[in-house]
């Protein structure tokens, strides 16, 4: 078992969400992961976000769109990706959170415990 929950376990959880809120394309979804944990220090690296959807996507957990990124065909030439839960896909991606949120608990258990070890923060 990992010390704490892997980077990429943490980035798909987060792409999960993203694609059950319907936000966005592979790039918004980095950006909006930066801006929410830019607080913390924490900037998720591009090349780990990319190979979290291929993951997902090897997984059978999401299918690709492509699309142009504006309305007027004529003006707009970016073509962006697109992702969708296949048909089985959010059954697999409920699982998966399931099994994150154990990881998550048991990392949040030892981090609390380090805390009042440490810092003596029992009873705050």
């Amino acid at each position: 078992m990992a010390f704490m929950i892997a980077q990429r376990a943490f980035i798909k959880l987060y792409l999960i969400t993203m694609v059950e809120q319907h936000r966005g394309y592979g790039y918004e979804m980095l950006e909006a992961m930066k801006e929410e944990f830019k607080a913390y220090g924490y900037v998720p690296p591009q090349s780990e976000v990319y190979r979290a959807l291929h993951e997902l996507v090897q997984q059978g957990v999401f299918y690709r769109t492509k699309k142009l990124k504006g309305n007027d065909p004529k003006v707009d030439f970016q073509e962006i990706v697109l992702y969708h839960f296949t048909d089985d896909g959010a059954e697999k991606a409920e699982l998966y959170k399931k099994q994150v949120k154990a990881d998550l608990d048991r990392c949040l258990g030892m981090l609390h415990k380090a805390e009042e070890d440490n810092y003596g923060t029992k009873g705050r």
